[in-house]
């Protein structure tokens, strides 16, 4: 049996004039097209391959596989294993659900109860069969177990159909630009499936204990009102822009540690309000606790100042410039826990569109431009996991940012901020 090209007596694939939704189907339609199937096999090789799994038993035990086989009239018997590449991947659906391996994996993997013949993307032009039992699937299965390690590299990956490019979405969508960066995923992907629905299950509950659609409806709402950082960032941080604006421009590091500490002793002196209810009396705080805030928030502002020194030498600041606000550390994080719901199904397409909306119109109105978006992002990121050690959860930060500020094709560069 051989691979490639559907059985005789169907039409051949594929007009030049298709568009491929992105690079991989690029390439495979460029190598079908010339008859390299070694070029098409080994494009394969190095992207995530999705199949459908049954949600009832990925949701029982997440650790197994639970694969879904399709029909196809095309082959004897009908039976195949459908299998994606991430920009063919079909529109979420609350009961359908996929996960995904690498290609040598389901030569591994196959039984002989399995379908004997697997298809690449069914009905695309860059469609192909694979017969699926040994000896055959060594053939393809050898451009897996070859194929270069699959190192992590910063990339911008833009869906060119099926994902949107300008508009309020697109917008809300670019807010989450650096993660999708950073983690390789499409930055328009509005119909998320991400990491296959155990990955993006997974994802949610190991770093934010989501494994309900009441948690994710509350991180999402915490996020997009920016309630998931900490107070005394936006304290400190509001401070300056006070100071700045009252005296126009730049605040000395000395004066604005030392108004911290004056602003938080007058907070801290007790107070007497009268209303219709009566008197209400505030005790004043102890000495001890008002210093250690003192300290607490001198030293924050230290971390802010060289962080911000730091962002300046890696051209993330202007040489004059300073963070204004971290918002956007919760507004990029909503943008795409908007999409990891959806991904969980957690959340519908519509509820998912509607928060990534939500987020790039908050973003607009914290923020002044993409870089100073990007900014406050960078520098909330590190206050939360960085602990000053200016290492990947900043260096990675600092690469996306130079990307989406310099590729031609960053939505950063052809989407106007507000």
């Amino acid at each position: 049996m051989s691979f490639g090209p559907p059985p005789a007596g169907f039409p051949p694939p594929a007009p030049a004039s298709w568009t491929p939704p992105s690079e991989i189907e690029q390439a495979l339609f460029e190598a079908k097209g010339r008859g390299d199937w070694a070029a098409y096999f080994g494009a394969l090789a190095r992207g995530r391959l999705f199949f459908e799994i049954q949600k009832d038993q990925a949701d029982a035990t997440p650790s197994a596989t639970y694969a879904v086989f399709g029909h196809d009239p095309r082959i004897p018997g009908g039976r195949v294993w459908v299998v994606y590449t991430e920009g063919m991947l079909p529109a979420p659906e609350p009961h359908r659900v996929f996960d995904w391996n690498h290609l040598e994996w389901f030569a591994k993997v196959w039984e002989r109860t399995d379908p004997p013949v697997i298809v690449v993307n069914p009905g695309s032009p860059c469609e192909a069969f694979l017969p699926s039992a040994p000896p055959h699937s060594a053939a393809w299965a050898q451009y897996g177990e070859q194929a270069p390690a699959r190192k992590r590299s910063l990339r911008l990956h833009t869906l060119r159909i099926g994902g949107p490019l300008h508009g309020t979405v697109a917008h809300g969508l670019a807010c989450g630009a650096l993660l999708c960066v950073n983690n390789g995923s499409f930055w328009n992907g509005m119909a998320w499936h991400g990491i296959g629905y155990p990955g993006e299950r997974k994802r949610l509950r190991e770093w934010w204990g989501i494994t309900t659609r009441e948690q994710w409806q509350d991180y999402l709402r915490d996020l997009l009102a920016c309630e998931q950082h900490s107070s005394v960032w936006d304290f400190a941080l509001g401070l300056r822009r006070t100071i700045a604006r009252d005296f126009g421009g730049h605040v000395d590091t000395g004066y604005w540690r030392q108004a911290a500490a004056n602003v938080i002793r007058a907070n801290s002196e007790g107070s007497v309000v009268v209303s219709e209810e009566g008197v209400t009396r505030t005790e004043p705080r102890p000495e001890y606790e008002v210093e250690a805030r003192i300290e607490g928030v001198q030293r924050l502002i230290g971390r802010i100042t060289r962080y911000e020194a730091r962002m300046r030498a890696d051209g993330v600041l202007d040489e004059n410039g300073y963070v204004s606000s971290v918002d956007a550390w919760d507004l990029g994080r909503a943008s795409k826990m908007a999409r990891w719901g959806l991904g969980a199904r957690f959340g519908t397409l519509a509820e998912a569109e509607s928060a990534v909306i939500q987020a790039g119109r908050a973003a607009a109105l914290s923020h002044k431009s993409w870089q100073d978006f990007s900014a406050g992002y960078i520098l909330g990121r590190c206050l939360h996991f960085d602990d000053e050690e200016f290492g990947a959860w900043y260096q990675d930060m600092v690469e996306a940012h130079r990307i989406l500020m310099t590729e031609p094709g960053s939505p950063w560069l052809n989407i106007p901020f507000r």
